[in-house]
């Protein structure tokens, strides 16, 4: 594991390039910082600054090595490198409303991009005029688009929205792709049709992050009544939730076909499994906070306590998680959906998070075991290790 303070301003969002030796954050305002790994530093290189209001979204392509963005501006931008030097092109998104959340298709031939103005735009390269063009997806969203996630068959895309739903559309484009074959979501995928939908049915809270794991077979998604969930559309049965007793999550990603991080509010990753029955369970914490070392306080303390804080106890005010604030966004460092080794998370503290995702063989089975290498006492909160058996 190790820990990055990046700033002092929340990190919005971040992505990776495909090596893992560049980021690009946006520090909570209208501009893009690359940082690039030197040693055990990590130095700014570029600042990409086209937008006009808060960075919104960043995905960064690992095989064309571009850079696509979006804000409260209404705009998006692709970003290619040219001698040394970042270069933006426009994206037609025809919105009018703040884009708010944007993803990379798996062949990076699109994208999708949501939007507080209740559609999403599906944007592909017309080569003619040199620019990126969109179609709209619109019904049945009745609200902002949160959060999206691709298929890994490049065609489907889930979306998550503050109507309560979670829905799988798909954003098949004939101009770029080649009609798509059955899937167990469906057999049937013109543009914009709905798949399938969840939630909303009296209950629930804002869809904040949704994830496809890496068969696109499951589809898990993290709601602000602090509940996560998980439909699998290979079998019949209805979505399996977990109401937890934690603050709201906001993001979600698939380390295995049947394991998942979550984080949020809390600003500690926790990690769930769902079986192959479907059953989903919590199994624990990632960052587990050091034992509090009590201590005899004297009268003259237990006053002074009682006047500035209106308590006996003396009290530190620094978490005992890693995070001091809101993790805003998990992804994967190391490996893929199909076998996570390292994961990132960044946070309103301006922090940046690796954690380690090993592989435990001494036994017969096979164990993934999250444990922090190489991190002195003085930085760290003491971790207790998770097993989790696959």
């Amino acid at each position: 594991m190790s820990l990055h303070q990046f700033l002092l301003e929340p990190i919005t969002c971040h992505a990776w390039n495909r090596d893992r030796t560049q980021i690009a954050i946006s520090p909570n305002n209208h501009e893009v910082h690359i940082y690039k790994k030197s040693g055990n530093q990590w130095v700014k290189t570029h600042e990409l600054k086209e937008h006009n209001g808060h960075i919104t979204g960043i995905d960064w392509a690992p095989k064309s090595d571009r850079i696509v963005t979006c804000g409260a501006d209404r705009n998006a931008y692709v970003w290619s490198q040219k001698e040394g030097v970042w270069k933006p092109t426009l994206v037609i998104l025809r919105i009018n409303r703040a884009a708010t959340f944007v993803k990379w298709s798996p062949l990076e031939n699109k994208f999708a991009v949501g939007s507080g103005a209740r559609l999403i735009s599906v944007c592909y390269f017309e080569s003619e005029n040199d620019w990126w063009v969109s179609k709209h997806i619109k019904k049945p969203i009745r609200s902002t688009i949160l959060s999206l996630d691709w298929h890994p068959n490049n065609i489907l895309l889930a979306a998550g929205s503050c109507d309560f739903k979670c829905r799988v559309f798909s954003a098949y484009i004939k101009e770029v792709e080649e009609k798509p074959g059955p899937t167990p979501w469906g057999s049937k995928m013109p543009f914009g049709a709905v798949l399938a939908e969840f939630g909303g049915a009296g209950g629930g809270g804002w869809v904040h992050s949704v994830s496809f794991s890496a068969s696109g077979n499951r589809l898990a998604w993290v709601s602000h009544d602090s509940t996560v969930t998980v439909v699998d559309s290979s079998k019949t049965a209805s979505p399996s939730q977990l109401k937890t007793e934690f603050l709201p999550l906001l993001s979600v990603i698939f380390v295995s076909e049947n394991s998942l991080v979550a984080a949020g509010h809390d600003c500690c990753p926790m990690l769930f499994r769902c079986d192959d029955g479907g059953t989903l369970t919590f199994v624990s914490k990632l960052d587990l906070p050091k034992q509090s070392i009590q201590r005899n306080i004297s009268a003259m303390e237990r006053f002074r306590n009682m006047d500035k804080r209106a308590t006996t106890e003396d009290r530190n005010t620094a978490l005992d998680t890693l995070h001091q604030n809101s993790i805003t966004q998990v992804s994967i460092y190391e490996g893929d959906k199909r076998d996570c080794r390292k994961f990132c998370t960044t946070g309103i503290d301006g922090a940046m998070t690796i954690w380690d995702f090993k592989v435990n063989t001494h036994t017969s089975s096979l164990h993934q075991i999250f444990t922090p290498p190489n991190v002195s006492i003085e930085t760290l909160p003491s971790f207790v290790c998770c097993l989790l058996r696959v």
